[in-house]
């Protein structure tokens, strides 16, 4: 079995989600008592998110790449960033390391054109719904039509993700929200969603809504168990 390395702390309320799913996964392969060879490094968010709200995004990646580099010194044979929104800086991490990165969007753009979706919603912070590194590479490198949710919608599910979900908090009120969008994204052709911010998974799941939803989360972890099993 190979080590996954993993690049946490974005928030941790996530990293926990990816902990578990990584282990469960190798157990649903192995049984018995196999659980998930990881080495993982866990960032101060605080300091990742000033660096958001600062577009110091150079500085966010020297921070990750410095991170990647601990991780492969322990011994990683893989590495996952464990959020979607810092693949913004993934080229940056990558060009610090010698062992393959699993691209978040690559996993969950695999996973949709199995499932044969062609047009898909987005939700998940604001940098990941309307800025290019994650939309562009779903459209250039499968052929994806992405559509995201109207400006004051995506405000909200923003701050969702920073002021409660990354602080543990899960509301109905907030749920509820989340699922009107999902719904609208349906009503204007999107075929399914994409939970694209890993603490979505925390707050709505598959069983709340008729939309297919993609748990970016879980179709990560799954990457990851799949390649440290090869």
């Amino acid at each position: 079995m190979k080590t996954i390395g993993m690049l946490g702390g974005m928030s941790w309320e996530s990293t926990q989600s990816y902990y578990r799913a990584l282990n469960e996964g190798i157990k649903a392969s192995l049984g018995g008592l196999h659980s998930a060879k990881i080495a993982l490094y866990s960032v101060d968010f605080s300091e990742i998110e000033e660096c958001q709200r600062n577009s110091d995004w150079q500085q966010a990646g020297s921070i990750l790449a410095q991170a990647a580099r601990g991780v492969e010194s322990a011994g990683a044979d893989c590495l996952l960033i464990c959020t979607n929104t810092m693949h913004k800086v993934a080229d940056q991490v990558e060009d610090a390391i010698n062992i393959p990165l699993i691209h978040i969007a690559d996993a969950t753009g695999e996973a949709l054109v199995r499932a044969g979706i062609e047009r898909v919603g987005l939700l998940g912070t604001a940098f990941t719904m309307e800025q290019d590194f994650y939309k562009g590479r779903l459209t250039d490198k499968f052929g994806l039509d992405v559509m995201v949710p109207e400006d004051g919608d995506r405000a909200l599910i923003h701050r969702v993700i920073f002021q409660e979900l990354c602080l543990g908090i899960t509301t109905n009120a907030a749920k509820a929200e989340y699922l009107r969008i999902v719904q609208s994204l349906k009503e204007q052709g999107a075929e399914a969603v994409i939970l694209g911010c890993t603490e979505i998974g925390m707050l709505v799941e598959q069983k709340d809504t008729d939309v297919p939803l993609f748990d970016t989360t879980a179709i990560h972890t799954q990457a990851a168990v799949t390649f440290a099993l090869k």
